[in-house]
């Protein structure tokens, strides 16, 4: 199963309103998602952003890809995204 973190959007006809996600990557758009992260509002001046920064940097960390306009907000809230490290070189291998 790939995860994909992104927006879902929600509210009415030209009010939208977004929750960021986890979710399969092939799930709808506005279906079924594993973990709400935060939400984001950009009726309001200046708009509304939250995230919770441990929940995206484990999904992240564990492999899960990110949209590009989750990105923007994860800087925009200015949270450090790093993946895991797997695989290590043992010290003197040339090899």
């Amino acid at each position: 199963m790939s995860v994909s973190i992104r927006l879902q959007r929600k509210g009415s006809t030209h009010k939208p309103f977004y929750q960021v996600v986890a979710a399969d990557s092939r799930a709808a758009r506005d279906g079924k998602f594993i973990e709400r992260l935060g939400y984001y509002d950009p009726n309001v001046k200046p708009s509304i952003v939250e995230l919770n920064a441990d929940r995206l940097q484990y999904w992240f960390g564990t492999g899960a890809t990110i949209s590009d306009q989750v990105n923007k907000l994860a800087k925009i809230k200015q949270i450090p995204l790093e993946r895991k490290k797997t695989h290590s070189r043992p010290q003197g291998s040339e090899g």
